[in-house]
């Protein structure tokens, strides 16, 4: 990773935390700031995850092929959506989004790797 992506990556949890903190502070931890910096670590963290695990299953020939791009086009839209969802409809609503997406996209991994050919 190169060290403007690692620059960006703490410049974004440093702009979290003061978010959230600020929030906090004002007795708003459910405010737009708060659910934005939320709904970033998920999906930052379901990318960390998918890779990781991708990595290890391409080494070790449980599976043929991983693209780590395009996790990447799958989670901003369903990024907003997850966002979008959360602010309008709440917790339970946004989980189910972000929980769809990671299906889908597992369902894509295994539709790539030839699982679903005949």
């Amino acid at each position: 990773m190169t060290r403007g992506a690692l620059l960006a990556l703490a410049a974004a949890f440093v702009a979290g935390a003061v978010a959230v903190a600020a929030a906090r502070l004002l007795g708003r931890s459910g405010s737009r700031a708060s659910i934005l910096a939320s709904v970033a670590a998920q999906w930052l963290g379901a990318w960390v995850l998918w890779n990781f695990a991708g990595g290890l299953a391409i080494r070790y020939g449980l599976l043929a092929a991983y693209d780590a791009p395009l996790f990447a086009a799958l989670a901003l839209p369903a990024g907003l959506w997850h966002y979008r969802t959360r602010v309008s409809a709440g917790a339970a609503q946004a989980r189910a989004v972000f929980v769809g997406a990671q299906l889908a996209w597992l369902l894509i991994v295994l539709a790539r790797n030839g699982l679903f050919a005949s």
